[in-house]
């Protein structure tokens, strides 16, 4: 009886993690964000959001596309070279995500300058040597100012404008934005915040399981 109630137990058990629910991340939509992040010819689509196609060109001069990063989970953010506030501690933090997954190519990292005048391609080489960006994993990209700021407002849904009525001129969060290999956004986390960038691994860990990605 009692061999019984343990191989029952154990059924019972099996059953019920088959059955449980697995824990999904979101697939956020314009209308899940606040809406300063959004440009207002989104703020009310509830769904099929996607990473717009780009073009942009990366701290050695080579062109990168969103076709680069198809099939890839990968973080995305916004910063400048001569930023002296959050960018540090962002850059530092983007530069944990690359040693933790070093050896995992199907995560990749995408950083966006908002001064692409001052983003020179050299400018971004001499930032990225400085920062230990590995060229395989880490692009930083520099391109057409109005590319990057409509990607920034109506792809990524990450920045603010800057409100003083400066055509496509923006205001930067700290927003880390983590993209699924379909190019949905499935999560946005404080670049400058170690906790929070514990909870992005996690869930870049979560969403591999999804994609049944080894």
């Amino acid at each position: 009886m009692f061999l019984f109630f343990i191989v029952s137990g154990g059924i019972l058990a099996l059953f019920y993690n088959a059955l449980k629910p697995q824990k999904r991340l979101p697939i956020f939509q314009p209308s899940m964000v606040n809406y300063e992040l959004v440009d207002s010819t989104l703020q009310h689509v509830k769904k099929f959001h996607k990473i717009a196609p780009f073009k942009m060109t990366n701290q050695n001069g080579e062109t990168i596309t969103d076709k680069d990063y198809n099939g890839k989970i990968y973080v995305a953010d916004f910063f400048f070279t001569t930023c002296p506030t959050i960018c540090p501690k962002m850059t530092a933090n983007m530069g944990e995500l690359q040693r933790v997954f070093r050896k995992d190519s199907q995560v990749m990292l995408l950083s966006f300058s908002v001064t692409p005048k001052v983003d020179s391609v050299a400018q971004l080489k001499r930032y990225a040597t400085e920062k230990g960006v590995e060229d395989s994993k880490w692009n930083l990209v520099t391109g057409d100012k109005k590319e990057i700021y409509t990607l920034a407002r109506q792809s990524y849904l990450a920045v603010k404008s800057d409100g003083d009525g400066g055509k496509y001129d923006m205001i930067h969060t700290e927003n880390f934005i983590l993209v699924d290999p379909e190019q949905r956004i499935r999560g946005f986390y404080d670049g400058t915040d170690s906790e929070a960038l514990q909870i992005l691994v996690d869930d870049i860990l979560l969403l591999k399981k999804e994609y049944l990605i080894p």
